[in-house]
């Protein structure tokens, strides 16, 4: 499931490069919500929980995909 905002979307929201990324739409809803509630820490916790949960969801994808490849050129290497 991705969260991936469209260039639309993220540019609408003035949201950087560096952070357009499978869970930019999850960010933008979180800094509208820390926007609204004055950048009070214990607010927005669901948004940052939620966003939180998916960088880290996607860090595991990346590195299993990456595992996957070093395993290929390992075999490859073998043959």
């Amino acid at each position: 499931m991705s969260n991936a905002a469209s260039h639309e979307e993220a540019s609408k929201a003035h949201l950087p490069i560096q952070w357009r990324d499978q869970c930019s739409g999850l960010l933008i809803s979180l800094n509208k919500c820390r926007r609204k509630e004055s950048y009070l820490p214990w607010k927005c916790e669901h948004e940052k929980h939620t966003y939180e949960a998916c960088q880290y969801d996607d860090f595991i994808r990346r590195q299993k995909l990456l595992s996957k490849q070093v395993l290929a050129k390992r075999d490859e290497a073998a043959i």
